[in-house]
């Protein structure tokens, strides 16, 4: 057991498996008490069963830590507000929330449907919402604490996932404003984006570059719950990791512009915006045919 998280008390979400897994044993074995939350389902949402979370509880105490495990839905409200009851409840305070959870339904955008694509959203964007606004409602009494999202770097978009990268851009969005709001409190708020190997990463149509571990990814999030990340001021960052390597994604910004001293019209927008304001390229198209030929082929092109 390490103390980089001693005495803290930390909730994961989705920590039944893959990376929310790794996360919460991490967690646990560098001193903090967790709280496990998965709802035990599968990859799509369905059939739940709460014998996971149960499962990785029995894994940290089998190793002397201490767990507790919340087998509720984080898409609805009463159950973000469990996770968090469940921690104070057991422990007395809260530290660090950790929103894993996710599922996917992949579709193309003009086959989606509202059932395909409400569920996404829920357990992703709405899952995190719910256990950041329960959670910081304790750490602004406490004036500490850390809250971090999950993204992806599908948050730039996707050929037949629209309801994953709109909920992964959304996330990246609530923990910047996160950030902003509870930064006089003394809260973090921080983003990952991990590229590792697990259930919902199996049958992405090409290799991801830099493959690595969950317990990469554990690593990380280990790091930015503990007091220093804090003393360095870490908040509003986008990081992700891929393997051996750590990056951080840009702040959003206005890369060029152009002025029209009468008023625009169509006419002028067509004379200046190619010329002036142009386009920034985006990274995705170029992947493209790789993709498509790999869906033809059963290959799996590298993607960077």
């Amino acid at each position: 057991m390490g103390n980089f998280l001693a005495g803290k008390v930390i909730a994961v979400t989705g920590a039944g498996r893959g990376i929310g897994r790794a996360v919460a044993l991490a967690a646990a074995r560098e001193g903090a008490r967790v709280v496990v939350n998965d709802y035990g389902v599968a990859t799509d949402g369905t059939a739940p069963s709460s014998e996971v979370a149960e499962a990785v509880v029995k894994e940290i105490e089998a190793a002397g830590g201490e767990a507790v495990a919340v087998a509720d839905d984080i898409s609805t409200m009463a159950g973000g507000q469990r996770v968090v009851d469940t921690a104070v409840g057991a422990y007395g305070r809260l530290d660090g929330v950790v929103c894993v959870a996710g599922i996917l339904r992949e579709r193309m955008l003009f086959n989606m449907t509202e059932e395909e694509w409400d569920p996404v959203i829920a357990t992703h964007l709405k899952g995190t919402f719910t256990v950041f606004r329960a959670a910081a409602a304790v750490m602004r009494r406490q004036r500490s604490g850390t809250l971090i999202g999950f993204t992806s770097g599908n948050h730039q978009g996707s050929v037949s996932q629209a309801n994953y990268s709109a909920a992964k851009g959304g996330i990246i969005s609530l923990v910047r404003s996160a950030a902003l709001g509870l930064h006089k409190y003394g809260v973090t708020a921080n983003a990952v984006a991990p590229v590792a190997r697990t259930r919902m990463s199996a049958n992405v149509p090409m290799e991801l570059a830099g493959m690595g571990s969950a317990e990469d990814v554990a690593a990380l999030v280990v790091y930015l719950l503990s007091d220093r990340a804090a003393e360095e001021g870490i908040t509003g960052q986008v990081y992700s990791v891929a393997g051996a390597k750590i990056a951080v994604w840009a702040q959003p910004c206005e890369l060029r512009s152009a002025y029209a001293s009468g008023g625009w019209t169509p006419e002028t927008i067509a004379e200046f915006l190619p010329k002036a304001v142009g386009v920034d390229p985006m990274p995705m198209l170029s992947q493209l045919s790789a993709m498509e030929e790999a869906a033809r082929s059963g290959a799996r092109p590298n993607a960077r």
